[in-house]
């Protein structure tokens, strides 16, 4: 029986994304932090977006436009075709946001964003110079993503979420696909070096990311590392929906990391993840704050605490010294 993990398919994510996206794949950094030397995928450049959300949004944008019956040979002229008409609407802690809207200008689309209150204001101009229009919808994520929702149905809108939930899940399993790429580029790293890691930290919110990367550890790597899940002390809703057997709505503070801030899983991911993820780690604020700061640092690109949370859940761990860590450094700064 197929399960929900392998439908993701990174072989046509990577094909039809070198359409429109730069082959070159983003630095995988090493850098010694006592007494490991930490492997670090620096997504802070990813496609000019500045995160690894534009690998998932674009991809699913094309998709979305060429539909079921897409023609064999596709090109960007035949997703621009099919492009024509199409609105896109989502909900967005800020990244999301961008890449949907940058698929929809890069396609000819339109796109309609909505951000809660607790979303930076930067990313509002920043979402204008994409084309996109702007709604501020509510004082959570969550009551962003049900403005989002309303808005699409109203008007016949293409709602493209990248969290999933019961009757809802092409459009954030094809957002999941992208991702996929992300962890293709790394295996190709260390199966020529040989030197795989040992321990995977992937931060999350709904849980898109980490579920698709975890997917691909486990069809395709070698050497199979420990991987971790990192949420805020704030948002634990992977850890809570395992703990559950279902995904369940969690109750917390506003966090600082506010990309991974939510309160509710993505129901696909939390179906990968209940199978492929060994561990679940909660950080508070303070602590990713600081694993930003010591980033700096070490020389890595300027991130929030939302991208150095991996790093902020190492740095916590009583790992062995012959660790070899992989953290997803995941935002450039949001300025």
């Amino acid at each position: 029986m197929q399960t929900l993990s392998t439908r993701l398919d990174h072989k046509r994510a990577a094909n039809l994304m070198s359409l429109w996206a730069d082959p070159a794949p983003t630095p995988l950094l090493e850098r010694a932090y006592t007494p490991w030397t930490v492997l670090i995928k620096d997504e802070t450049a990813r496609m000019g977006l500045g995160a690894f959300k534009a690998l998932g949004g674009i991809y699913a944008v094309a998709n979305l436009c060429l539909g079921a019956d897409a023609p064999r040979d596709v090109s960007l002229e035949t997703i621009g075709t099919a492009a024509k008409g199409k609105t896109f609407v989502c909900a967005s802690a800020g990244n999301h946001g961008m890449a949907v809207a940058r698929g929809a200008k890069i396609f000819g689309a339109a796109s309609r964003i909505h951000l809660s209150d607790t979303v930076p204001e930067s990313f509002v101009a920043r979402l204008e110079a994409e084309g996109a229009t702007v709604i501020r919808s509510g004082a959570t994520y969550e009551e962003s993503i049900e403005a989002a929702i309303k808005d699409a149905d109203s008007h016949g809108f293409i709602h493209l979420a990248d969290g999933s939930w019961p009757g809802y899940t092409e459009p954030p399993r094809l957002v999941m696909e992208g991702y996929t790429v992300l962890a293709e580029e790394m295996r190709a790293v260390f199966e020529v070096s040989g030197d795989w890691p040992t321990h995977v930290f992937l931060q999350a919110g709904v849980g898109g990311m980490a579920a698709a990367i975890a997917q691909m550890i486990r069809a395709n790597w070698a050497v199979q590392p420990m991987i971790i899940v990192v949420e805020p002390e704030a948002a634990p809703c992977l850890d809570e929906a395992v703990k559950a057997g279902r995904v369940v709505d969690v109750i917390g503070p506003v966090s600082n990391m506010g990309r991974l801030d939510c309160k509710t899983a993505s129901m696909l991911a939390f179906e990968i993840l209940r199978e492929t993820a060994d561990n679940y780690i909660q950080i508070t604020d303070e602590e990713a704050q600081t694993a930003a700061d010591v980033l700096e640092k070490l020389d890595v690109s300027k991130t929030t605490p939302s991208g150095a949370a991996g790093f902020a859940a190492l740095r916590q761990m009583a790992l062995p010294v012959s660790a070899r860590p992989l953290i997803v450094v995941s935002e450039g700064a949001v300025t």
